[in-house]
């Protein structure tokens, strides 16, 4: 199966609202993070979903990207 590519708008549908999964992008990857508790309702921590998140995650969180370990890939963000 071919690898899904996301434009900024199509990621944005997946904002965990409304019965749609939470998807994230952090460097070009659009990660599940549906699965998470702490994204329930699509928002962790003034985060939304169905954004790239890739300054907020490598500038601003105390976790980095450690915690994409073992979330669900889904695709590629375009450019």
């Amino acid at each position: 199966m071919a690898e899904k590519i996301f434009t900024k708008n199509e990621l944005a549908q997946y904002n965990g609202q409304n019965g749609q999964p939470a998807y994230v992008a952090v460097q070009g990857v659009v990660y599940d993070v549906s699965g998470k508790a702490a994204w329930q309702g699509g928002k962790h921590h003034g985060n939304v979903a169905g954004q790239d998140l890739t300054a907020v995650l490598l500038n601003k969180s105390p976790h980095g990207d450690r915690v994409l370990k073992g979330l669900p890939v889904v695709g590629k963000l375009s450019d």
